[in-house]
């Protein structure tokens, strides 16, 4: 019999979201300790529409591509780009926790990339994912005040929901699958599929099918990449505990979601970041004013 709890997604979910939180927490403390040290270093200021202008410029040229140029060929140009991205995750992270050996971590950086494209197997998508992830945190999350951060958030969650009501989410995810690149993270729900080779057996097969029958679930890598952002960004101006409260309203967000899509839409699509959003806010809302 399969055990369902040590296997439900909603588990699994928000160990990645914990763990992600976790990292992510201990670079900032390593980064803004390397700040301190060094004042001559200035970080450089961003416009708060920034985010949102290259979010939504990034989305259009995404479905541009997708709907215009046949999937054969930009099969290879998404791997390359996941390449890229996977293996500059693991260049930042393991850069701003050691901050030396920049040769050796490039090395690793660029062996980790190479492993994904060889062979993309479940644990080894999630694991660069994550880093992936917490890389975009660290960054963006001493470069934006939290407010800019939330309304960006905001507005991304009414865009998700609107994405996944018309249907425009589920076209592009089954358009990224035929690529065998997909930018989320897989959770299979039998310990045998961990290993599931992507390449082999292809990404599309894990959205084919009636929900109740599919093998894995799917959970965007935004529903864990932008509350780190947020959690970050947080630390940066509250505080460590400032910003665990954060990142605790933004967990019982994302449980509230898979809750909702399990217990109500039985397995539909399920738009993530508003629930994520709404509970983020409370969250800051509460840091802001006890700081006040």
């Amino acid at each position: 019999m399969k055990n369902r709890f040590t296997l439900s997604p909603v588990m699994w979910g928000s160990l990645s979201f914990i763990l992600g939180a976790a990292i992510a927490s201990y670079v900032t403390a390593r980064e803004l300790t390397y700040l301190r040290v060094n004042p001559d270093v200035v970080l450089p200021r961003v416009q708060t529409q920034f985010p949102l202008l290259y979010f939504f410029g990034a989305v259009v040229i995404i479905g541009l591509l997708l709907f215009l140029i046949p999937l054969d060929k930009l099969k290879w140009v998404f791997k390359f780009l996941f390449v890229l991205v996977y293996a500059w995750g693991v260049f930042m992270v393991f850069t701003l926790i050691f901050q030396t050996q920049l040769i050796l971590i490039m090395a690793v950086a660029a062996a980790a990339g190479t492993a994904w494209f060889f062979r993309p197997s479940v644990w080894l998508q999630n694991i660069l994912m994550l880093l992936a992830l917490v890389s975009l945190g660290a960054v963006f999350g001493v470069l934006l005040t939290p407010w800019p951060i939330m309304i960006f958030l905001l507005v991304v969650a009414l865009y998700d929901f609107l994405a996944v009501r018309i249907g425009y989410m589920m076209w592009m995810a089954n358009k990224m699958t035929q690529s065998d690149s997909l930018p989320a993270f897989v959770i299979p729900k039998t310990n045998s599929n961990w290993n599931h080779n992507l390449k082999t057996n292809g990404t599309q097969t894990i959205i084919e099918g009636e929900a109740s029958e599919r093998e894995y679930s799917i959970l965007g890598g935004g529903d864990i990449g932008f509350p780190l952002i947020l959690m970050v960004s947080v630390r940066a101006a509250y505080g460590f505990w400032s910003s665990i409260l954060v990142a605790a309203f933004s967990l019982i967000g994302l449980i509230a979601a898979f809750v909702i899509q399990s217990r109500f839409l039985k397995g539909k699509p399920m738009p993530a970041l508003p629930p994520i959003s709404a509970a983020s806010l409370i969250g800051l809302l509460i840091v802001y004013f006890s700081n006040r």
